[in-house]
């Protein structure tokens, strides 16, 4: 028979006395106190005190259910294992077109593209803010024609692609799709993801080009279009990742992220969508950090807040609009230029947390990557790391596997309550766009960060062969370096482009870019034709640029 609370009060009181005092006494503990990343108090022991009250079908359920805290699909990954997306991405189209057959040939089973800042901020190769930074952070895509070269020889009816682009992903997704129909790939087979979240590179990135409500009009056309058009497609990934790499908490990383979402959903009604015309397409992006226990609640509170703010906010009728889908990562900031092997721990454990927490696909990063883009082995471990997890360690055998544990539960809710706090003070402000505008959100994460350091430094948190354990490790000289040759390949290519279209087609088409930039209809039609008449991403860019301005960043000190 189940104990009742007085018999586990009881015995909690005399452990206390009888074996917890005379320990006390003999040995202190390591701390006065323990917390997580989120400032979340770690408690000595729990128990079913812990959870009073708690509702196992309201706060939990069964997966694929209402409210999704246990996964979004019935049987999770003994179904089918989480997609193993490696980001990549560098120099040229061609460079990156070989990094993707190498990593699909070694059982990678999505595409993930990284894009250099020029792609990223809407200029071409030959732009003068362009120079030396073309190739170097990802791939150079100025045209449709390096958009073919990089995508050669991939099944696009077959695979899976995310792009990690967002002030010109309108014009991305509409190179993806005029090559996928080149090939006479019909737009409906296509499928992937744009992360396309401009509100959080406000926040915490900075590859913006055009102002918060510019930026929203194009995000907005984006979901009308794809909803009809390109039904497969998911037409953002909110991400809390960029977030919590300028230094959040785990709980402001959850806070700030769903509160973009319920600014993209509520610019989308505005814009006359149905709420459950889009909403199931919609998708997350996380970020994997040290914290094992704190990152697995994450995504569990995530998932179970999303839900309710779906359906009890926004009145959402369609389950699949509830279910919060995201890609995670392992955490960038968190590796170490010294000692780069002990990366590969915390990129394990990262992933493991991940996993736990039930994503749907995952990248894990490399041991180098502290020290410049990753080299051909060192992205080889990293997606061994994934397949050794998904295919021995047992975890993916079981769904949620640390479902009850007092602690998990416990730890869950305070998320996601410390999240609810955050999601109400942004209300009170007027929604994200506002508290963007203020700078709450950046001063909030610029604290957040402060503290972290501050404890670094003080070594109240111990970073392995930084601030503790620093003895050996030379640095590592076989890193990768781009070319920078690639840098003239990509200016020569926009320019026999230029000299070759049709000039006066690519001007005309431009133009309509700029017409529908200022007339309100959809931005997505004109776009796709300015791309099969050859005019290049930073024209593109330049033609919305005309009506929307620039952005000035607001000074939040």
């Amino acid at each position: 028979m189940p104990r009742d609370n007085r018999e586990i009060e009881a015995a909690r009181k005399a452990w206390e006395e009888k074996k917890l005092a005379p320990t006390l006494k003999r040995n202190k503990e390591r701390r006065e106190s323990f917390a997580t990343n989120s400032e979340i108090e770690v408690k000595r022991v729990y128990d079913p005190q812990d959870l009073e009250q708690f509702d196992y079908l309201a706060e939990l359920g069964y997966p694929g259910e209402y409210p999704f805290t246990r996964g979004v699909q019935p049987t999770m990954y003994r179904g089918r294992l989480w997609t193993m997306r490696q980001y990549a991405g560098f120099g040229t189209a061609e460079e990156s077109n070989k990094r993707y057959r190498y990593l699909f040939e070694q059982g990678q089973t999505g595409l993930s593209v990284a894009f250099d800042l020029p792609t990223q901020m809407g200029r071409d190769a030959d732009h003068p803010l362009a120079h030396g930074e073309v190739g170097r952070v990802g791939v150079s895509i100025g045209s449709l024609a390096d958009m073919e070269i990089l995508l050669d020889g991939l099944p696009l009816d077959k695979i899976s692609t995310s792009m990690t682009i967002n002030a010109t992903a309108s014009i991305l997704l509409a190179l993806y799709l005029v090559v996928a129909e080149r090939r006479n790939v019909p737009w409906s087979k296509v499928n992937g993801t744009i992360q396309n979240d401009l509100l959080k590179e406000y926040v915490a990135r900075g590859t913006y080009i055009y102002p918060p409500r510019g930026s929203m009009r194009i995000i907005t056309d984006i979901f009308a279009f794809a909803s009809k058009e390109v039904p497969n497609w998911n037409t953002i990934s909110i991400s809390g990742y960029h977030i919590r790499e300028a230094g959040s908490t785990a709980a402001q990383e959850l806070a700030f992220t769903l509160a973009d979402g319920i600014a993209y959903v509520e610019a989308a009604l505005k814009a006359g969508l149905e709420i459950d015309s889009f909403a199931s397409r919609l998708s997350f992006f996380f970020n994997v950090h040290n914290n094992f226990f704190e990152e697995i609640a994450k995504f569990r509170a995530a998932r179970r807040l999303w839900a309710w703010i779906m359906k009890e906010r926004f009145g959402a009728k369609d389950e699949r609009s509830m279910m919060m889908r995201f890609h995670a990562q392992t955490a960038g900031s968190t590796l170490t230029a010294q000692q780069i092997d002990n990366n590969v721990v915390r990129v394990t454990l990262q992933a493991l947390a991940a996993v736990m927490g039930g994503a749907q696909s995952l990248h894990t990063n490399s041991r180098d990557e502290a020290l410049a883009l990753p080299t051909e082995s060192s992205v080889l471990l990293a997606l061994r790391t994934q397949q050794v997890i998904a295919h021995e360690s047992g975890v993916a055998d079981t769904i949620d596997p640390m479902a009850g544990s007092y602690y998990l539960e416990s730890l869950t809710r305070e998320i996601e309550n410390a999240a609810k706090d955050y999601l109400s003070k942004i209300d009170d402000i007027g929604g994200a766009v506002a508290a963007i505008e203020r700078g709450y959100m950046q001063r909030e994460i610029q604290n957040a960060a402060y503290l972290y350091q501050r404890e670094v430094e003080t070594k109240d948190r111990i970073i392995v062969g930084v601030n503790q354990f620093t003895s050996g490790g030379e640095m590592p000289t076989d890193i990768l370096r781009v070319n920078p040759e690639l840098e003239g390949k990509a200016k020569a290519r926009l320019q026999k482009l230029r000299a070759e279209r049709d000039a006066a087609a690519a001007r005309q088409a431009l133009d309509r870019v700029e017409a529908a930039a200022r007339d309100g209809s959809n931005l997505m039609p004109p776009i796709i034709e300015a791309v099969r008449s050859w005019c290049t991403l930073g024209e593109i860019s330049d033609a919305m640029r005309r009506v929307f301005g620039d952005y000035k960043p607001v000074n939040v000190l």
